[in-house]
């Protein structure tokens, strides 16, 4: 069996006993998401790229005291909000927007006016994601950033903000209301809650 075929466990346990192969493949399979979460806490590209490396490092740092209670992948994303959260106080700012630049354009090999014609819709929904995100309280915007850009199931995200699951519920339920609102959805209210207004604009 490949390193990539292992299982998140396996890796660990391999990880913790020095194979520095399945650390590598570990944080290879995990930083996407981890930068994800960053970004929707942290706000700008920058800040989540700063908070998506210390969160690896975290990770690293730490995993000898992994204990396999809760997923891996739990606690890396535990890790991850808890570095993007810690990121926006060291910072004492709202989070950014991002904006596409002139470089990201230039980098690309396909004609400008093409690569915008097919990526404008994308930015401006993800700009308009970002700000009603950054709009939200900062327990809203983390829950629902677990939930709908980490994927973590309930009982995960309580384990990991270390709160009840009818509490997550509550605050997912609101803050998905809040964003559906602001980003001009009117479904019928009994819907909302259950909603994912983040992927339904992406």
């Amino acid at each position: 069996m490949t390193t990539i075929d292992r299982s998140d466990s396996d890796l660990v346990a391999a990880a913790q006993g020095g194979d520095t192969a399945a650390m590598d493949q570990l944080l290879r399979r995990h930083y996407g998401r981890v930068h994800a979460v960053c970004r929707r806490i942290a706000g700008s590209t920058r800040d989540a790229d700063d908070a998506a490396q210390e969160a690896m490092i975290r990770v690293v740092r730490n995993l000898d005291r992994f204990d396999g209670r809760a997923a891996f992948g739990t606690w890396v994303y535990r890790i991850a909000t808890n570095t993007a959260l810690d990121e926006l106080r060291k910072r004492k700012r709202q989070p950014q927007l991002h904006i596409v630049d002139d470089d990201d354009l230039r980098a690309s090999n396909e004609p400008v006016d093409d690569l915008a014609h097919r990526h404008i819709d994308s930015v401006v929904d993800r700009i308009t994601i970002d700000q009603a995100l950054a709009e939200l309280p900062e327990e809203f915007r983390t829950a629902v950033v677990m939930r709908d850009v980490g994927d973590l199931d309930y009982a995960e995200i309580a384990a990991a903000l270390d709160l009840p699951i009818g509490t997550v519920k509550s605050r997912i339920a609101r803050g998905r209301r809040v964003l559906i609102e602001k980003l001009g959805n009117r479904d019928d209210p009994d819907e909302r809650p259950n909603s994912n207004p983040i992927q339904r604009h992406e």
